[in-house]
């Protein structure tokens, strides 16, 4: 595995080597000996699927609320996807800085995204499922988000999004105070 930061702080691109031969290939997506290694969380507490059928599906930006310390390692498992991860600390230097990444089923790469950043991601084709893995329980009562076009975050998406839940289109516009509980963790 190839660890490599990004420009927001924790932030991780994540690439893993395939062994290939005749029939095919196999990579290691996650080692909590290898993740400990780099400093990273280790114990995967969670895992789950998204599975999405049409491209320029959007999904986010969601985050969990203290206390959860929920930190996530994201993969596209088939298809492409633009994945996002946006600081929402605000004793952070990159506060309200975001990177965008493509993950996809043929270029080996993962990103981990840390508790305190909102993470969000369109889907480049047509049926692609992506991988979540988490350290800490989904806690209903903890998720929120911020809008996927706030004009505070900037962020430029690489497609238009044709499917999108109506409670990631109606977030508010940015307010920092929403954020103010990541400055007492």
């Amino acid at each position: 595995m190839k660890f490599t930061a990004t420009n927001i702080e924790g932030v991780t691109v994540v690439e893993t080597q395939p062994q290939g031969d005749a029939r095919g290939s196999f990579r290691r997506v996650w080692c909590q000996r290898t993740f400990q290694k780099e400093g990273l969380p280790a114990q995967i507490v969670q895992s789950s699927l998204s599975v999405n059928t049409r491209r320029g599906t959007l999904r986010g930006m969601h985050f969990q609320l203290p206390p959860s310390r929920e930190d996530k390692l994201v993969q596209c498992v088939t298809g492409a996807i633009y994945d996002v991860a946006l600081d929402l600390r605000p004793k952070s230097r990159t506060f309200l800085g975001h990177c965008g990444i493509e993950l996809s089923q043929s270029n080996n790469r993962a990103l981990f995204i840390p508790s305190g950043c909102a993470h969000g991601f369109i889907t480049l084709d047509d049926s692609c499922t992506v991988l979540y893995m988490m350290t800490d329980f989904y806690a209903p009562e903890l998720s929120s988000g911020v809008r996927w076009n706030d004009p505070a975050f900037e962020i430029e998406w690489p497609v238009a999004p044709t499917e999108i839940l109506p409670r990631d289109a109606s977030y508010p516009d940015f307010d920092p105070k929403l954020v103010a509980p990541f400055a007492a963790s």
